[in-house]
């Protein structure tokens, strides 16, 4: 399997046509959500907190990362470094393709639903590393954009150990014009919007382990440092409709993991062998 970067060059994305513009969930008639968590999904960006997991079941997932975790640090990686990791290994394909989190994900995304992303955001404890306000669509070779991040925490994740905030109802503004990010901000990835207030309110999303948070790819978001003695882990999980195109090859991360891909285009990966 091909080993994808994290994020694409500046010069790879300049060069695509995408359709960044926010498409509203049409869905008058959802399963899990109710109607007015697809309302506030169109109108606010995102829908907090979903149950998805139950306490025996997150340790069981928070052992499992723990493990993972040290292979990975061993091997020369850190604990941002694990992305992609549906395609590598069998018990994150098995969270990413969970109905219970696909479930309320086509509730605002239609029948054909492609998962294509898994990356662990650890922020250890003390480790001084924010990630700034940014939206997902920004970095994704993806158009047009109907696409979400399910956020699943791993660990608690609060304010004082650097969860998610998101700036409410800034996904229908567009994609906004960013700055590269400078050294000394410490960012995880390498985009920063200034001034995120003047496109709406800021909203904490704290999360319990087990519980998850969906955004769209246009939101705002970002999270500050982790200055507690506590770890903040989240497992970010992409997907999108069936009838969006990847560009830069991403197709080839696809799993099919609701209703069908009418294009061919998306590939769907068997889960991986290896824990």
């Amino acid at each position: 399997m091909k080993d994808f970067q994290i994020v694409p060059t500046e010069d790879e994305l300049n060069a695509m046509e995408r359709d960044l513009s926010f498409h509203p969930s049409t869905n008058t008639s959802p399963k899990i959500l109710t109607t007015q968590q697809v309302q506030q999904f169109n109108e606010e960006g995102y829908v907090r907190p979903l149950n998805i997991f139950d306490e025996n079941e997150i340790s069981e997932i928070r052992a499992y990362f723990d493990d993972l975790l040290a292979r990975v640090v061993s091997g020369g990686g850190n604990s941002y470094s694990i992305s992609s990791a549906h395609l590598k290994y069998g018990p994150v394909h098995d969270i990413l393709t969970d109905h219970r989190i696909v479930d309320p994900v086509a509730d605002l995304l239609g029948d054909n639903v492609i998962g294509w992303g898994s990356h662990f955001f650890c922020k250890m404890p003390g480790d001084g590393k924010a990630v700034a306000w940014h939206q997902d669509a920004s970095y994704w070779p993806l158009s047009p954009s109907k696409a979400v991040t399910v956020w699943l925490a791993i660990d608690d994740a609060d304010l004082e150990n650097g969860c998610m905030k998101f700036i409410a109802g800034s996904h229908t503004k567009g994609h906004m014009t960013y700055r590269p990010s400078d050294s000394a901000e410490h960012n995880v990835l390498n985009q920063t919007i200034e001034n995120p207030q003047q496109f709406g309110t800021e909203v904490d999303d704290p999360l319990k382990a087990g519980q998850a948070s969906i955004h769209a790819d246009l939101l705002l978001h970002g999270s500050e440092a982790n200055h507690s003695d506590r770890r903040r882990c989240g497992l970010t999980l992409r997907y999108c409709s069936a009838d969006v195109h990847a560009d830069l090859g991403w197709n080839e991360k696809g799993v099919h993991v609701r209703g069908a891909d009418p294009s061919g285009h998306w590939s769907d990966q068997p889960r991986p062998a290896t824990q």
